[in-house]
């Protein structure tokens, strides 16, 4: 069983294609960044009107997931404070469960008080559901944001998704600042 779970862990972080989820530079990825909140707003009523609400947002144009048995995801993004980029950050998971396949989604985390991204900004490593937690939202079906009816301090979407996942897992999502040229 061990041997099983070794292998199906080394053949999905195999898989993970890491050419095409990381930029190379801070340019690139503020050119992603950019262009995925531009997608963000055009394809999901009430986007801008929340986005301006919000004190900053964590945008990851690119997370991919890989997974057989067991499953890794990973994405590189930028935090927006005031329309720029404040710094730059990784998301990593592993999961464990029924799982198969791959998909590339488009994130954005947003923190709707400065008492959250304060928190945020002050961790030097910040995991969903130990540090914080994320009211997430699957942008698949209605593609509307209702603000009345989001009170949460922070709140995460999931849009864009590409390629087949089927998965029934506990996750863990840690996000990590890291430096760019």
């Amino acid at each position: 069983m061990k041997r099983l779970l070794f292998t199906a862990l080394l053949s999905a972080l195999a898989l993970l294609p890491t050419t095409t989820v990381y930029a190379a530079t801070a340019a690139e990825l503020d050119a992603d960044v950019a262009e995925t909140i531009r997608i963000f707003k055009n394809d999901v009523n009430g986007a801008e009107v929340f986005l301006n609400q919000a004190a900053g947002y964590l945008v990851f144009p690119r997370v991919i997931k890989v997974g057989i048995g067991l499953g890794a995801e990973t994405g590189e993004g930028a935090l927006v404070v005031n329309g720029r980029s404040a710094a730059y950050f990784r998301t990593t998971s592993g999961s464990f469960g029924l799982q198969l396949g791959a998909q590339a989604k488009s994130m954005v985390i947003a923190f709707m008080t400065k008492e959250s991204l304060a928190k945020f900004r002050e961790s030097s490593g910040w995991q969903v559901g130990v540090d914080g937690s994320v009211a997430l939202i699957d942008l698949g079906a209605g593609k509307q944001i209702n603000t009345g009816n989001i009170k949460d301090p922070v709140v995460g979407f999931i849009f864009g998704a590409k390629g087949l996942m089927y998965n029934l897992t506990l996750e863990g999502t840690k996000i990590s600042r890291i430096k760019k040229d």
